[in-house]
């Protein structure tokens, strides 16, 4: 291709492009692809998950603003831009019985009219390729199910002028993944490599509780990433109140992830250009077209 290529991270949360794809995505931003970032809530009812930050009074007055603050900085470290839909959080409903959602939040918005907004930022942008969540949300956060239900509504009807004629002039988008960066393959190769270096592991209870996750997922395409970790972990670390820098997450050193397992990976689940599987670019088959 003559044209600058693009891509669209479609993301329930501020902090959730930092945990899943940042190296990905700061990889095409080193090779001069245009990336950008849909952030569909606020995260306005996210926990204060760094124990350092909680009690905080200004923080949990302010949570909006924080967290705005804190994707800002992440942006910036990705290299990326960044647009917000708008949405509300919904929050993570705990308990037994599950109390309802919060009125007006975003997973009880109409399907078709929440996606409404991101085919208008989808025309905008012109992305050849975006990525989004599996139909499980990658896990059950109704934010994150909603994200990936109006991800498909929009990479469907962004091309077709017949709907939402208001909100642009139509695009295609040549291919939609998933994000599965949370894998079993990952997990227990880390694991293992872990434990054979008398170190220990962070993933002994995720692993024994992983036939409880839902079905394996099909990873079909492998971003080799390995350079761009430690970008990956500064922008994350720049969401303060989602992430504490001394807990489980940076316990393996890079050095062994990038010998183990230097990727990203992800899941094709619509493409309108022949591509052969498995890929090593989300851009496969649309790069020589």
């Amino acid at each position: 291709m003559t044209e600058q290529l693009r891509l669209m991270a479609v993301h329930a949360h501020p902090d959730d492009e930092s945990s899943k794809g940042a190296a990905t995505m700061a990889k095409y931003v080193s090779e001069g692809v245009d990336v950008l970032v849909a952030t569909c809530t606020g995260g306005e009812r996210g926990s204060i998950l760094n124990p350092k930050l909680q009690g905080d009074p200004y923080i949990e007055k302010n949570i909006h603003e924080v967290r705005a603050k804190e994707m800002a900085e992440a942006r910036d470290i990705l290299g990326v831009k960044q647009e917000w839909l708008g949405f509300v959080d919904s929050g993570l409903p705990e308990g037994d019985p599950l109390p309802p959602l919060p009125e007006g939040c975003f997973a009880l918005q109409d399907v078709d009219e929440a996606a409404g907004r991101l085919v208008k930022l989808i025309r905008e942008f012109r992305p050849h390729v975006v990525t989004t969540y599996d139909e499980n949300g990658g896990y059950p956060h109704p934010d994150h199910i909603m994200t990936h239900k109006i991800s498909m509504v929009a990479f469907e009807a962004a091309g077709d002028a017949s709907r939402y004629p208001e909100a642009g002039e139509p695009w295609q988008p040549l291919k939609l993944y998933y994000n599965q960066g949370f894998n079993r393959p990952r997990t227990q190769a880390l694991h293992e490599a872990l434990l054979e270096r008398g170190m220990e592991s962070p993933y002994g209870e995720w692993l024994e509780r992983w036939h409880t996750m839902g079905r394996e997922r099909t990873l079909t395409t492998y971003v080799p990433c390995g350079d761009f970790f430690e970008i990956r972990d500064k922008a994350l670390i720049a969401h303060a109140t989602q992430i504490d820098p001394d807990g489980g997450w940076f316990r393996v050193p890079l050095d062994l992830q990038r010998e183990i397992w230097p990727t990203e990976e992800y899941e094709l689940a619509k493409s309108v250009v022949g591509t052969s599987l498995p890929e090593d670019d989300l851009f496969a088959g649309i790069r020589n077209n």
